[in-house]
């Protein structure tokens, strides 16, 4: 009986110790494959998987200059220019049939965790849809945004990863959270963006 006695107080002090540490960790998760704890919102970013296109350097000849974003819509990928004739090359969706477009011009803003307000064409479309939703891991503009231009198009990050290489998208170019958060932090506001059909 002392031994159950015994047993039932260790076990009671373990449970008070970790309810006392849990509220202070309960903020941040484990991430497994780095062996540290972490904001929630980085972990629900990689939770939603990477692209099924996976990017990759590959020979380019072009003449624009490094820095400039060749999105090649019927494709399905997203160069970036670099030296020496080549390019970063990732995949991307790209607008269904009726929003597909072509044009050239330049980054003008940049976004971390962007808001997302869908223009009153697409909230005639799709009724139910917010006219704000603020920035977070459920956001379709993803955990990065470059705008482009003065249109309303961007390109941006996705939380669903299988529409990579897909023609689904209002005319916006998607890329996974992953691959947009590398291109943002490659690309500066003024680079050229040349889109193709």
């Amino acid at each position: 009986m002392n031994r159950v006695k015994s047993f039932a107080a260790i076990a009671l002090s373990i449970l008070m110790a970790l309810s006392a540490i849990a509220p202070v960790s309960a903020a941040r998760v484990y991430n497994a494959d780095t062996n540290t704890w972490e904001e929630p919102s980085e972990a629900a970013v990689r939770a939603y998987g990477g692209s099924p296109i996976k990017k990759e350097v590959v020979d380019y000849q072009t003449n624009y200059k490094p820095g400039t974003i060749v999105i090649e819509t019927s494709e399905r990928r997203l160069y970036l220019v670099l030296e020496d004739g080549k390019a970063l090359r990732y995949g991307v969706g790209v607008g269904r049939d009726g929003f597909r477009w072509s044009g050239t011009h330049r980054i003008t803003r940049k976004a971390e965790w962007p808001g997302w307000t869908p223009p009153a064409a697409m909230r005639k479309r799709v009724p139910d849809l917010p006219t704000y939703m603020p920035g977070g891991p459920q956001n379709p503009l993803g955990a990065r945004a470059l705008y482009i231009g003065s249109t309303l198009y961007r390109i941006h990050g996705t939380s669903e990863p299988w529409t990579i290489g897909q023609a689904v998208s209002s005319g916006c170019i998607r890329l996974t959270n992953d691959d947009v958060i590398d291109l943002y932090e490659r690309v500066r506001v003024g680079a050229l963006v040349v889109v193709n059909h």
